[in-house]
């Protein structure tokens, strides 16, 4: 099996009303059941929007310093991820299909290495 992480960035959400938006949570919340049914979710959810609330862990200077705020400040962050356990790209692509279509925007996936 071959871990696949499945991600979008918040830019690429688009602009939606509330009432769409309600919409989507329901189907998402479907697709990671069926995920977890199957046995191939680690893990999957939105990611805080309010980037004041992030904070960096730097080494580069010989000790780790912590700063409050985003590393790079950026148009485009983050927005969700989904991590999966599948066997192939073929799988990978289901799911990140599943993904996209309910939640109604982009998805990328990437395979993790070893």
């Amino acid at each position: 099996m071959t871990q696949y992480l499945i991600y979008f960035n918040q830019q690429w959400v688009g602009d939606h009303s509330e009432e769409w938006f309600r919409g989507r949570g329901p189907l998402a919340r479907a697709v990671v059941a069926e995920m977890r049914d199957a046995g191939v979710l680690v893990v999957a959810g939105g990611l805080d929007e309010d980037r004041r609330r992030a904070f960096t862990a730097d080494p580069t200077g010989g000790t780790v310093t912590y700063s409050q705020g985003p590393y790079s400040d950026s148009a485009e962050f983050l927005g969700g991820l989904t991590i999966i356990d599948v066997p192939d790209d073929e799988a990978a692509r289901t799911w990140a299909g599943k993904v996209a279509a309910a939640c109604g925007w982009p998805q990328e996936v990437r395979r993790f290495t070893p």
